[in-house]
């Protein structure tokens, strides 16, 4: 998790570093006040520099935020990729992982977490930001042609409905019971169980089982 610097670790703009500064500081601004809680003139301040340093590089605030978002998208593909590891040992188990690795993301950056989908900031924002998030959906989507590919040809549903299914399932457990703040909600097992036997359900009513089932 992101926390607030200690002032004697914090830099300003120094050898073209502006950029990097300004995504540490809307980081820490965005744990400690939520992804609209606060304005670029704080970043600027939170990262050393003048209030109109920003503007070298970020237009406005959607900007900056699109570029929090972007990389946040670029680390959860990544590991959404570890998770899948091409699909090893079977398609099952590997798709197990990829929803574990969505509510471990959630949790472990809820920064980057908030900027990719409270923040309001439009995909279309910036290239970078549309490509990084249409790479991660691609991950989950090819997951679930791999999976589905196990069933037999007429039984198979249309992958992108069932990537859209998985997704919101993941997000809804992640968002009310996986956070890592005061908004997460009370559950008698982790959110992880919740996920795993919410998505054993679902896989169960699509004729998906685990190898050797």
């Amino acid at each position: 998790m992101i926390g607030r610097r200690p002032d004697s670790e914090r830099r300003g703009y120094h050898h073209g570093n502006l950029k990097e500064e300004l995504v540490k500081a809307a980081l820490e601004l965005i744990t400690e006040k939520g992804a609209n809680g606060f304005t670029v003139a704080e970043a600027a301040r939170l990262a050393g520099v003048s209030p109109t340093a920003p503007y070298r590089h970020y237009r406005d605030k959607v900007e900056l935020m699109a570029d929090v978002a972007t990389r946040g998208f670029q680390a959860f593909e990544a590991a959404q990729s570890r998770a899948w590891n091409e699909g090893k040992p079977n398609a099952w188990a590997a798709f197990q992982r990829l929803g574990q690795t969505y509510i471990a993301f959630a949790h472990e950056q809820p920064a980057y977490y908030s900027a990719m989908f409270e923040a309001g900031v439009p995909l279309d924002a910036s290239p970078e930001l549309r490509l990084a998030a249409d790479r991660s959906f691609q991950m989950l989507r090819a997951a679930c042609e791999a999976l589905i590919a196990t069933l037999p040809a007429g039984r198979r549903p249309p992958a992108l409905m069932m990537a859209l299914h998985v997704w919101a399932m993941s997000h809804g457990v992640a968002a009310l019971f996986g956070r890592a703040d005061a908004g997460r909600r009370s559950l008698p097992m982790s959110a992880a169980e919740l996920l795993e036997a919410n998505m054993l359900i679902y896989l169960q009513g699509l004729g998906l089982s685990a190898p050797g089932n």
